[in-house]
């Protein structure tokens, strides 16, 4: 039974503390048999296990926000032993870079999808982050106005659940 304390997807919006939250989701719409590069939303109940946020650009949303280094990238390549993990360039497996030129993740809350025993091929990162603009899908993750994300970040603890039925 979803609580106040959970973040709960549904629809048309996500409710957190109370408030609703436009967002975007994978423009996979959401599935429960989730693939590597299906740009789908999992369902399920997903846990908050971190914070990332770029340093050069905002002030720590929250004591345990970790600051996000110019040769940090995500690890999407299911041949990659780190696969579904961060780690630092030079990497010579796929990658996403985490430090990018545009503001998608200065801010970055990453959830518990297929981690931290990563299955190769399950789908890599399921992150809430910035949207491009107003409900424009994303690869999977799911999306807010920095404002809202931002909202968002100052007032969740990490193992906040994350609800997508």
């Amino acid at each position: 039974m979803p609580t106040a304390c959970d973040l709960v997807l549904t629809p048309t919006h996500l409710r957190f503390a109370g408030r609703r939250f436009p967002c975007s989701i994978g423009r996979g719409g959401i599935t429960a048999d989730k693939r590597e590069g299906d740009a789908a939303t999992p369902r399920g109940l997903h846990r908050i296990v971190g914070m990332l946020y770029r340093p050069d650009r905002l002030l720590p949303p929250a004591p345990w926000a970790s600051p996000i280094g110019p040769a940090e990238l995500w690890s999407d390549d299911p041949a990659d032993p780190a696969y579904n993990t961060r780690v630092r360039a030079p990497h010579g497996f796929g990658h996403e870079r985490l430090r990018r030129a545009d503001p998608l993740y200065d801010l970055v809350l990453l959830t518990d999808w297929n981690w931290p025993d990563a299955r190769p091929g399950r789908g890599s990162a399921i992150f809430l982050h910035q949207w491009r603009r107003p409900h424009y899908p994303t690869a999977g993750c799911i999306a807010f106005s920095r404002r809202d994300l931002l909202w968002i970040a100052a007032r969740i603890a990490p193992g906040s659940r994350l609800v997508v039925p």
